[in-house]
C-alpha cells in the first residue's frame, strides 16, 4: 500500500556507487539493510507528499529538469536527525545552487496548486542522502564509526530527478537534467 509520493534528485553513477557503498557496508555489519529492502535508490529528497496526481507532476517536472542543468554536489558532513527513525545521512555541502534549484522546484509546484509541507519550504528544507534507516540505538555509534570511515568530501553531479511512490520504491517517472529531447 502506498504511503505517498517523492520528488527525488538523483546522481552520476560514481556518486552514486559512493552511497551504495555506505549502504552495503552498514548491511554487511547488520546494522542496517531497510533502504536496499525497499529498493530505493540513492537521492536527496526535494519534495514529499501522502497524496498527489502523479499525471499532474509529469509536465511541471519534465518542464522544469529541461531548463536545469546537472548539479555539482559534495556530501561533506555525515548526520542524523533528532527523531525516532534513527537514520543516518550524508549531507551535501548546502550550495547556492542547490538551494535554489529545490526552491525553483517548489516554487513550480505551488503554482499548479500543490500545498508544500513545512519541511519543504524553501526556509526549512534540509538536504540529505539517506544511508540508513531504523538504526537500532545501541548500534548508532557503530554506524556512525563505520560512516566516518568514508573518504569525505564525495563529489558528483546531479543528474536526473524523478518521482517515486512509495513504500517499496516505484519510479513513476524520471528525466535528464538539462535533456529536452523525448525519450
Amino acid at each position: 500500500m502506498s504511503q505517498g509520493y517523492a520528488i527525488e534528485l538523483y546522481f552520476d553513477p560514481a556518486l552514486e556507487n559512493q552511497v551504495l557503498k555506505a549502504w552495503n557496508v552498514l548491511a554487511r555489519r547488520q546494522i542496517s539493510t531497510q533502504l536496499i529492502e525497499i529498493e530505493s535508490r540513492p537521492h536527496i529528497t526535494l519534495f514529499s507528499s501522502p497524496t498527489i496526481e502523479p499525471a499532474k507532476l509529469e509536465s511541471i517536472i519534465k518542464s522544469f529538469a529541461s531548463k536545469q542543468e546537472p548539479l555539482p554536489l559534495s556530501f561533506s558532513t555525515i548526520g542524523s536527525f533528532c527523531n525516532d527513525n534513527n537514520a543516518l545521512f550524508l549531507a551535501p555541502t548546502p550550495s547556492v545552487s542547490l538551494l535554489q534549484f529545490q526552491s525553483m522546484l517548489c516554487e513550480a509546484i505551488k503554482k499548479e496548486g500543490i500545498d508544500l509541507a513545512e519541511e519543504y519550504r524553501a526556509e526549512n528544507w534540509i538536504p540529505y542522502c539517506a544511508v540508513a534507516q531504523e538504526v537500532p540505538k545501541t548500534r548508532m555509534a557503530e554506524a556512525f564509526c563505520v560512516l566516518r570511515e568514508l573518504k569525505l568530501p564525495v563529489s558528483g553531479y546531479a543528474m536526473d530527478i524523478g518521482l517515486v511512490e512509495y513504500s517499496p520504491v516505484r519510479e513513476q517517472f524520471s528525466f535528464a537534467l538539462g535533456n529536452s529531447v523525448e525519450a
